[in-house]
């Protein structure tokens, strides 16, 4: 950690030319991975992240920039260069920058960190998660296993006087099966991981996981092609919130709402869902993937209420949105690194649980599609409009689960599927994920109970 006196007098340099708001975020970040495949460990990777950026704002112009080297001398010219980059046209500012320490309570226990764990445990998960994989069925031709784990500390000092620190260690397990006749292959995964130590294999059942990602792949590979066509489609627990984080929980960042780039921008108040539809960011739940005691802006992070009864209540907002829509952050700004500059981001996004159970939800399909899980897509995120495949569906008929399809993809906008989501269980799960956005790829949780969207498009062909 750099002294005091260096801090203070890096971000006084920063404020020389006319900037009113100038901030200092350090990292260092160790992290090792180990990748399973082929019957054989091919990669066992260890780094360690260590940097500055320099931010600068006058109004709701901004520059940042980014170094390694952290001699005094570099700093303060780092400071001097965003200082001159910025070019304001405010009158010259000579305040001298005084921190003080905020204290933020870290609930987020570690009980084994990664540093004291030795390697041999951790290529034992590995080895574990691989073989439960490749056993499950003849078919399983491959199976991929990485294991992760991060240590990342951060300080984060500005000219309001706010100095930050906070330290979050994060694990995560990514297992892949996939499964082959000889014609084809189909695929499946578990991604598990929590904002905790070595200690969370003691939570979460490896085998169990790893045996769901090789059934997937299995029951995929036999399913008959998915039918196309405008119908009901019920979308599972878990990660089927991606949907969700896509289409929606970006479109209500302020990175889009405040330059206008979003179609709920200047909604606040209006219905835009279903009144069974609350949804809700929250990066305060303990150990949770997605989750900080602070934002990458020293901000504490909170609960916040998007979407309330269908009714929009709030947007994530970061301090340069803040700026440009006139209301006050709220503890979303997130970053990759210090190679990027923070801007407003998901944590742990979901819809909250409803009032109906998963059987009337499945039962109320006369002729649909069960997106079971999840998988990749695509989004346009001004307009909200996505494409997203089906890692695991069926088709339900008469009110019952029929048979697996493949080839399905759930295809619409979120603005018109918010208002469609007319039933909503009570099984809410959270599901594991990295986002990428312009402040680079965070990790983030989406989830949701069972759902149904009354009508939705998918897309797919008959089988011939």
């Amino acid at each position: 950690m750099l002294p005091i006196f260096i801090i203070e007098k890096a971000l006084s340099i920063a404020l020389e030319n006319g900037a009113n708001f100038a901030e200092l975020f350090i990292e260092d970040t160790f992290k090792n991975t180990m990748t399973m495949t082929n019957d054989k460990m091919e990669a066992v990777i260890s780094g360690r992240s260590y940097g500055y950026g320099m931010r600068v704002f006058s109004g709701t112009k901004s520059v940042y920039a980014y170094s390694g080297d952290f001699t005094q001398r570099a700093i303060y010219s780092i400071a001097k260069e965003v200082a001159l980059a910025l070019n304001s046209i405010n009158d010259r500012n000579t305040n001298i920058v005084v921190l003080n320490n905020l204290q933020s309570d870290n609930n987020h226990f570690v009980l084994q960190y990664p540093s004291v764990v030795e390697a041999s445990k951790k290529a034992k998960v590995v080895q574990d998660a691989y073989k439960a994989i490749k056993k499950y069925d003849a078919r399983i031709v491959q199976a991929n296993v990485t294991y992760l784990d991060e240590d990342r500390s951060i300080t984060i000092a500005n000219s309001e006087g706010v100095f930050a620190e906070d330290r979050a260690v994060r694990t995560r397990l990514t297992m892949n099966a996939i499964a082959g006749d000889g014609m084809q292959n189909q695929t499946g995964g578990e991604s598990p991981g929590r904002r905790m130590g070595f200690e969370m294999f003691e939570k979460v059942d490896v085998a169990t996981l790893a045996q769901s990602a090789a059934k997937t792949a299995i029951t995929m590979l036999s399913a008959s092609e998915c039918p196309s066509g405008v119908m009901p489609v019920i979308i599972g627990n878990g990660f089927g919130g991606v949907i969700f984080h896509e289409a929606c929980g970006h479109a209500l960042e302020a990175t889009s709402v405040a330059k206008g780039n979003s179609v709920f921008a200047g909604k606040l108040g209006q219905k835009i869902a279903n009144e069974k539809v609350t949804a809700i960011d929250d990066g305060t739940l303990i150990n949770e993937w997605g989750s900080n005691t602070i934002d990458d802006e020293g901000t504490a992070t909170r609960k916040n209420i998007l979407i309330e009864n269908g009714v929009l209540k709030n947007y994530l907002v970061d301090r340069l949105g803040a700026r440009r829509m006139g209301i006050e952050p709220n503890g979303c700004s997130r970053r990759q690194s210090y190679k990027y500059a923070p801007t407003s981001r998901m944590s742990n996004t979901f819809i909250a649980p409803g009032q109906d159970e998963n059987e009337k939800i499945i039962a109320s399909v006369q002729n649909g599609l069960y997106a079971k899980k999840m998988g990749g897509g695509s989004v346009n995120p001004v307009t909200g409009e996505f494409n997203f495949a089906v890692q695991e569906g069926y088709i339900i008929k008469n009110g019952q689960i029929d048979r697996p399809v493949r080839g399905a993809t759930l295809i619409g906008k979120g603005s018109e599927v918010l208002p469609n989501i007319d039933m909503v269980g009570k099984d809410l799960a959270l599901a594991e994920g990295m986002c990428g956005s312009v402040s680079g790829s965070v990790p983030t949780c989406v989830g949701q109970p069972m759902i149904r969207v009354s009508q939705m498009t998918v897309g797919g062909r008959e089988a011939k």
